[in-house]
């Protein structure tokens, strides 16, 4: 090169810099000249890098058709080109599963991650590291509270209370996402702490708190008064008929006459779960059964080797779902039972989890359930027997005190006019 060659431009760069500089600018303008066209090139290059098997293996027709997996290219080209940040493969393909998932208008349907279905089965076991509180989502304004904290767990050492709202965790908003995603941000690894933002008689509190094991109890009992059993239910899990046996031979030991079953904010569980422990208490008879989409009918059954013949009344309210409400149903149908409180949620659907071999999962709704009267509560809910809302006297931050409970009250008024 000359000096003339050399020579720098006001910029700063020589002539052959800036020579190189603007055929760069043109390369660049024509990439985005040619982006209208890119839809129709991508198609093509598609076409011929997978060759055209494609064409003859899949239906034209079919959600994973031709165009389909073409299209879904593009995009993925595009992110890769445009987006902000690298997305990766496999986190694009997680996204294309759950959005088809979504493509249902289905809260209850939903794709499980491998680690997400991991934690759906610790959570469906009882033993888990968390903070020992049950949680509930009202689902018009998604807003989450506590019902329950169970005693000497990391909830009740930080004084949070039942009836307390709860704003954040981690400052993941609990309004913005499903109760079970919120449910795993609460949960953790032993020993981890998370930071819960929570409201109590409109002040806004702020507290810390360390995750333990947590071994959650599915039923509790105590005899009452006047030979008056009472077993609450949380939920229907794996151990619960065996913890429902166990307490009810209890209360037979102590001479029970009559029971009172809490099935109070019991958001359900498993299906398998309510039909052991309604085949301990009802005659024989099926105590729910299903239809799926072609009709087909799968009944669930008691025997009467072990009916419970006493008195019995089943105390339910808004929160009351699923499971629970089979429960509530059954007993209702059979006419064995009083039920007092307020309508339930109205969940009568079924939902199946079908593991995948990779690890992942997906829970999809099967089937509608109906009571044994051939009922579907499905966005309906169960009107009780006894319409009575809840009037709870005591102080909420103390030990429960079941003398203070209104609807106690009166299903033990019922229960006695019946022994």
């Amino acid at each position: 090169m000359n000096d003339e060659q050399n020579q720098e431009n006001e910029s700063g760069q020589t002539e052959e810099q800036e020579a190189r500089a603007k055929l760069k600018a043109e390369k660049k303008k024509k990439r985005h000249t040619f982006l209208a066209g890119f839809v129709s090139a991508l198609v093509l290059v598609t076409i011929i890098g997978i060759g055209l098997s494609l064409v003859f293996h899949i239906s034209p027709s079919g959600f994973l058709s031709a165009k389909t997996q073409t299209k879904l290219n593009m995009l993925s080209s595009i992110i890769d080109d445009y987006y902000y940040k690298d997305v990766s493969d496999s986190a694009k393909a997680t996204g294309l599963y759950k959005g088809l998932m979504e493509s249902m208008d289905d809260p209850y349907t939903e794709y499980y991650t491998p680690k997400e279905y991991r934690e759906l089965m610790v959570s469906l076991s009882g033993d888990y590291a968390g903070i020992g509180a049950v949680l509930t989502q009202d689902k018009d304004t998604k807003a989450v509270s506590i019902v329950q904290v169970y005693d000497d767990s990391p909830a009740k050492k930080a004084g949070l209370q039942a009836g307390d709202t709860i704003v954040s965790v981690d400052g993941n908003e609990a309004d913005q996402e499903s109760l079970d995603d919120f449910v795993q941000r609460v949960r953790g690894k032993k020993g981890t702490k998370l930071t819960m933002v929570y409201i109590r008689d409109g002040e806004q509190k702020t507290v810390e708190i360390t995750r333990e094991q947590v071994i959650v109890p599915s039923v509790s009992h105590q005899m009452l008064t006047d030979k008056i059993g009472y077993i609450r239910i949380s939920q229907f899990s794996d151990g619960t008929q065996k913890e429902f046996e166990e307490a009810l031979e209890d209360l037979k030991n102590q001479g029970m006459t009559s029971i009172v079953f809490d099935l109070r904010d019991n958001g359900g569980g498993m299906v398998d779960s309510v039909v052991a422990i309604l085949d301990d208490i009802l005659p024989k008879g099926t105590v729910v059964y299903t239809k799926n989409k072609e009709g087909k009918r799968t009944n669930y059954t008691s025997d009467d080797a072990k009916q419970l013949d006493m008195p019995m009344t089943v105390l339910v309210n808004e929160n009351t779902a699923s499971a629970a409400e089979i429960f509530t149903g059954a007993v209702m149908d059979f006419k064995k039972g009083t039920v007092i409180g307020t309508k339930t949620f109205g969940k009568g659907i079924v939902q199946t989890t079908l593991p995948l071999s990779d690890g992942s999962a997906v829970k999809l709704t099967t089937a509608r359930y109906y009571t044994p009267s051939g009922v579907c509560i499905q966005g309906k809910g169960i009107e009780p027997d006894i319409k009575l809302e809840l009037d709870y006297s005591g102080d909420s931050s103390a030990a429960y005190d079941w003398t203070k409970d209104n609807q106690v009250q009166k299903a033990i008024e019922v229960l006695k006019g019946e022994q």
